[in-house]
């Protein structure tokens, strides 16, 4: 079934790019609400922005999305990756401010709070979207796989030049996988030799070591070094759970990505619902006994019946490229 948070949630903390202390609560919402945005800081026009693909408005830097009366809101992938993998249909994120609270660069502090507000279920069926035919993006030597498959899993590979990274790897099923213990936490990363450039232009002002990975030339320079040897990957595939999450429902299927991010992960989604033969609308109606944030490997085994479902029908330029 459909759910939502139990309770209000408030989360506090300054924007990684706009810099700026903002307020988050995250809201109870009706089923079939999905995740809208309010800026209650906004007050002379709309201030209502569904989080949605086609409500994405810039990827340069982390995924940004807006209204047609030019409201914004930045970052929104950790939120949405943690919504996803605690099974978060729908909610309303009250902010007052321009860029989603950043903590620790990760999704696992909204993780926890989710954790311990609690989750309610709600009388409605969930909404997926089956992937059925394969869709491919492509940008040079970047791409973008959405293809049909068992469950809901991501394979995510990036490769940089740089020998603090180089070539990694990262693979997780959200249906069969813990994502808290084994991805929530891999932070955001950047060089920092690009973030003069990015202050000048206004960006990245609320970066730090507190709140990304960052790389001076081979080395690390956060005194704690990495939380995983493949943490940079562990990140874009955070980020490709939540930047995926904006399909409006959950994804079932296979997501595979070459030297991806945020923006070839909406155009994927893009091309995927310009072609209606490639997906299709199922519901899945199961009711949940086990908090979504826990027990994960038990409670994601008896959450997914494919074929019972299908008969009911301071930083971070690269890490954003």
């Amino acid at each position: 079934m459909q759910h939502t948070v139990a309770k209000n949630i408030p989360l506090t903390d300054i924007g990684l790019h706009s810099g700026v202390e903002t307020t988050m609560t995250i809201k109870p919402a009706e089923a079939d609400t999905g995740i809208v945005i309010v800026r209650s800081d906004v007050t002379d026009r709309d201030n209502v922005i569904p989080v949605r693909y086609d409500n994405v408005i810039d990827t340069r830097l982390c995924t940004v999305v807006g209204n047609d009366a030019g409201v914004t809101v930045g970052t929104v992938e950790h939120i949405m990756a943690a919504l996803r993998a605690c099974d978060i249909d729908n909610a309303i994120l009250e902010m007052d401010g321009p860029e989603i609270p950043i903590y620790d660069g990760s999704s696992r502090p909204f993780m926890k709070a989710i954790d311990a507000a609690g989750v309610k279920a709600l009388a409605a069926p969930r909404r997926a979207i089956r992937i059925t035919k394969e869709v491919r993006v492509e940008d040079g030597d970047k791409w973008v796989v959405l293809k049909p498959g068992v469950g809901s899993s991501f394979d995510v590979t990036i490769d940089f030049e740089n020998k603090s990274i180089g070539t990694q790897n990262a693979k997780l099923d959200l249906y069969t996988q813990d994502f808290e213990s084994q991805m929530s936490d891999a932070r955001t990363f950047g060089f920092l030799h690009e973030v003069n450039a990015l202050r000048q232009q206004g960006l990245a002002l609320g970066g730090s070591l507190e709140n990304a990975v960052v790389i001076d030339g081979d080395k690390i320079m956060n005194p704690e070094g990495t939380r995983y040897d493949n943490e940079f990957a562990r990140h874009k595939l955070l980020d490709a759970v939540g930047d995926i999450y904006l399909a409006g429902g959950v994804i079932l299927g296979q997501y595979e990505s070459f030297k991806a991010g945020h923006a070839m992960n909406n155009k994927a989604l893009r091309a995927l619902f310009a072609q209606p033969e490639a997906f299709e609308i199922v519901d899945l109606f199961v009711d949940r006994t086990i908090h979504p944030c826990t027990s994960s490997i038990e409670k994601r085994t008896n959450l997914f019946d494919q074929n019972a479902s299908q008969d009911e029908k301071s930083i971070v330029p690269s890490e954003a490229a």
